[in-house]
């Protein structure tokens, strides 16, 4: 390729290189080096080079002539050679091709103008910032308005727990020895079958919400998307210490299934969100971190110690949609408040934690079989059931509730615990 430069306009000479074969790259990045109206003089070799250039022109937007020209510019003795004057698109810069296209807010998140209120169909599945065609199918993603969904430190919180990702083969010691007594054993066994049901709730719901979520609001679909993988690992490592002993999951009540069908069936992403993550997750946080302190052997700490990590930064997902949304919607207060209360009228039929749960970590926290182990694991579950309650009227305390309203709603949590 040689580019000469004279008084009238620059000349490029595509040689024998058809644009089958990428001339237009040539002819592209040197009107890249000229200003919108300005010209260039384009000529070639290979067989056809005219006729697809003047379809490149078209489809570009450039103007294009053809005029003949005999100054020997093009090497040869003076003979008249026809050359393409191409004019680079005046009206649409660079490309004519995105005369129409719509910019899809700011790639860099610190720009004031990144993240938009409002992320539209047409940007469909293109990356934020990008110059997004006309003409690309629009999508239906019905989470596609900031203030329904945005949490200010997402980004934050997805970077948290990507540092913090932990493998079960080598952040958990499966070899460590050790031997409980049967009945203990089977507690263990039976709290954990529990838990795997609402891990399992804890991955469907968020996860349902990631594919009506516009791609626009990539931070929160990647806090998201990393929420589902903690509790798919959740998920696998209670399933392992189920199974450590020999033994197979335990029982599963219809009570239970009933309280985490409601968090399925919510289908409003902030009370969806509220009654997972602010009052569900930010419960179980302080049953893993019971399990941590008073699990009966080494395997269920560490797993305990490992989960509740996790889980911490659920709720602080959780918390921080909701304060977001509740400055400028500080009506949504009221409809969480009657969000609890639907939740504890729908369930109020049913025999909410079971008899067999609360009965293991009474075992769990006693260790053994005897009355002064048993007295000493009841009283550990009571103040469990408080330090629940307590915690979660702080959170709502902190969203905006007054003392009185929280400790009432606080309290009419579902007896399931999640």
């Amino acid at each position: 390729m040689t580019i000469k430069a004279g008084s009238s306009s620059p000349l490029i000479d595509i040689e024998l290189l058809g644009f089958d074969a990428g001339a237009h790259l040539l002819v592209r990045h040197a009107l890249d080096a000229l200003r919108p109206g300005e010209r260039l003089r384009v000529i070639g070799a290979s067989p056809g080079w005219d006729v697809m250039l003047a379809h490149w022109c078209r489809a570009q937007g450039h103007l294009l002539q053809w005029q003949t020209d005999n100054d020997g510019a093009d090497g040869a003795d003076g003979d008249e050679r026809r050359y393409a004057l191409v004019e680079r698109d005046s009206r649409y810069g660079r490309d004519g091709r995105w005369r129409d296209a719509q910019q899809s807010g700011h790639s860099d998140p610190r720009a004031p103008d990144a993240v938009l209120p409002r992320a539209s169909p047409g940007w469909g599945l293109a990356a934020r910032g990008a110059q997004v065609e006309a003409g690309s199918p629009p999508y239906a993603f019905r989470l596609d308005r900031k203030e329904e969904v945005w949490a200010e430190n997402a980004g934050e919180l997805y970077a948290q727990a990507v540092a913090a990702q932990w493998n079960p083969d080598e952040a958990i010691d499966w070899s460590v020895e050790f031997e409980l007594p049967a009945p203990v054993e089977a507690a263990v066994v039976q709290i954990m079958t529990y838990m795997v049901e609402n891990e399992n709730a804890a991955l469907i719901v968020p996860a349902r919400f990631l594919g009506q979520l516009h791609p626009h609001y990539r931070e929160l679909q990647a806090a998201l998307a990393i929420q589902v993988a903690d509790e798919a690992r959740h998920i696998e490592v209670f399933t392992r210490r189920i199974r450590h002993k020999g033994h197979e999951p335990a029982l599963s009540t219809a009570g239970g299934q009933a309280s985490l069908k409601t968090l399925l069936d919510e289908a409003d992403f902030s009370l969806a969100s509220f009654l997972l993550s602010v009052m569900g997750e930010g419960t179980f946080v302080a049953l893993l971190q019971f399990l941590q302190a008073h699990g009966p052997d080494p395997l269920t700490r560490q797993i305990a110690r490992l989960a509740a990590r996790d889980e911490a930064r659920h709720v602080a997902l959780g918390m921080s949609h909701l304060l977001y949304r509740l400055k400028s919607e500080p009506y949504l207060r009221t409809r969480l408040a009657r969000a609890i209360e639907a939740r504890h009228g729908a369930l109020a039929g049913t025999a909410g934690l079971n008899e067999e749960v609360f009965d293991a970590l009474i075992l769990v926290a006693a260790g053994e079989l005897t009355p002064a182990a048993v007295a000493r694991g009841y009283a550990r579950v009571q103040d469990l059931m408080r330090e629940m309650a307590d915690g979660r009227y702080t959170r709502l305390v902190r969203l905006g509730f007054d003392a009185a309203e929280a400790r009432e709603l606080a309290s009419l949590h579902t007896r399931n615990f999640m």
